[in-house]
């Protein structure tokens, strides 16, 4: 496989791979341990929508599903806060409000219609510079957010209504947490698409949490992992000839199978030997 890195392409892959763990590690995390899942799941589906609208108007798709990502993060960021969920009806109609809306612009586009798999399984092989720079970008903001608020983070995360007690402003945090995770879906729709992206955004934190206990740590698993699934699935891909983003994401199913079923069994030796006794 090392013959293939005299290519850009390659290249620019391994880099997004990189990055694209960092974000899945970090904001991954903080999707599982507040619970954002299924929010995360109607953002990218939503996006969709804005995706198709822009590819009818002639406009570059991933500028319109990040408008309307950004959109409904915004709106939904409110009831999130305070210890509240947003309401799953209406993540649900916009789950497939975007994706009707999206398939309807598409399919009124004039012309032939675009191979829809690479936005719904994404096409990592295709990520060309401009994407791994505007993924550096937007890790680097990440990063620089959870190094400057850590602490605020940690608290809106695990408590949010003793965080607004202590004066931390959590309707805000939360609003700039839900549009770095709606920016964030977007560039991954590129790596593993839309159908996709949420496993990228799971698997690695329910990994990490079997291995660590504190935020910081279970980030840093996690972004190890994702590392492993990204680059072990192109590896596979390349070897047996298959699609790149489903690989990534089977890969990332059987480590976290591993890891749970390697975990059951040493905690199930470990009440053994607590009640045989010394």
């Amino acid at each position: 496989m090392l013959d293939a890195l005299e290519y850009d392409f390659v290249r620019n892959a391994l880099a997004a791979s990189v990055l694209a763990s960092l974000l899945c590690g970090i904001l991954g995390t903080l999707i599982v341990v507040k619970r954002l899942v299924f929010i995360s799941g109607g953002l990218s589906h939503a996006a969709f929508g804005g995706l198709g609208i822009c590819y009818y108007l002639g406009v570059e798709p991933l500028l319109g599903a990040a408008a309307v990502a950004v959109v409904t993060a915004a709106a939904v960021s409110g009831e999130t806060a305070g210890g509240r969920r947003a309401p799953d009806a209406v993540i649900g109609v916009l789950w497939a409000v975007g994706m009707a809306v999206g398939a309807v612009f598409i399919h009124l586009s004039p012309g032939y219609a675009p191979d829809l798999g690479s936005y719904l399984f994404g096409s990592i092989l295709t990520i060309s510079a401009g994407d791994v720079v505007w993924t550096a970008i937007l890790t680097g903001v990440v990063l620089t957010v959870l190094v400057v608020l850590h602490k605020e983070v940690v608290a809106v995360v695990f408590d949010d209504d003793f965080a607004a007690v202590q004066g931390v402003p959590v309707r805000r945090l939360m609003l700039l947490l839900m549009v770095l995770i709606a920016l964030s879906i977007v560039l991954l729709i590129r790596l593993v698409g839309i159908l996709l992206v949420l496993a990228l955004l799971t698997i690695p934190p329910l990994v990490a949490l079997r291995l660590a206990r504190s935020l910081v740590p279970v980030m840093a698993w996690a972004s190890a992992i994702g590392l492993v699934m990204t680059l072990g699935g192109l590896a596979v891909a390349y070897r047996l000839d298959l699609p790149s983003g489903p690989a990534i994401v089977l890969l990332g199913a059987v480590i976290l199978l591993g890891v749970r079923g390697t975990h059951a069994v040493v905690e199930r030796q470990r009440r053994g030997r607590s009640i045989g006794g010394p």
